[in-house]
């Protein structure tokens, strides 16, 4: 059974940074593509990041684009968010979800494998 579990949310100061971790355990990484969403309170979830397994392609929602970066360590059956400039909308919680497939997929419902979600809140 694939399990994908999120570390390293918290809480930090707008400017700050935080790096969020996704731990894969159940499958290989070999064409398993990842990606990153967020839900705000009284939002609907939306995209943040995705990776291609290979790690070579990536997307960003705008929103965030500049400011966060994706990477994997397939060695480590893990995949990261590196969150700088964070500000209070940037509050939410993140999820980390995966699929088979080569690509950068930024559509939610094309994941079969989600994580329980980290809280990120990002005080003014």
């Amino acid at each position: 059974q694939v399990q994908l579990v999120e570390s390293g949310g918290g809480l930090v100061q707008a400017g700050g940074s935080l790096r969020l971790s996704c731990a894969v355990s159940g499958r290989t990484m070999f064409n398993y593509a990842m990606g990153w969403f967020r839900q705000a309170p009284g939002k609907e979830r939306e995209f943040v990041a995705a990776i291609a397994w290979s790690g070579g392609i990536n997307n960003y929602a705008d929103s965030v684009k500049d400011r966060f970066t994706i990477s994997r360590d397939n060695a480590k059956n893990t995949v990261y968010l590196q969150m700088n400039s964070l500000n209070p909308e940037d509050t939410a919680v993140y999820y980390c979800a995966g699929r088979n497939g080569p690509f950068a997929y930024t559509n939610q419902d094309l994941y079969d494998d989600w994580g329980q979600g980290t809280q990120v809140t990002v005080s003014s």
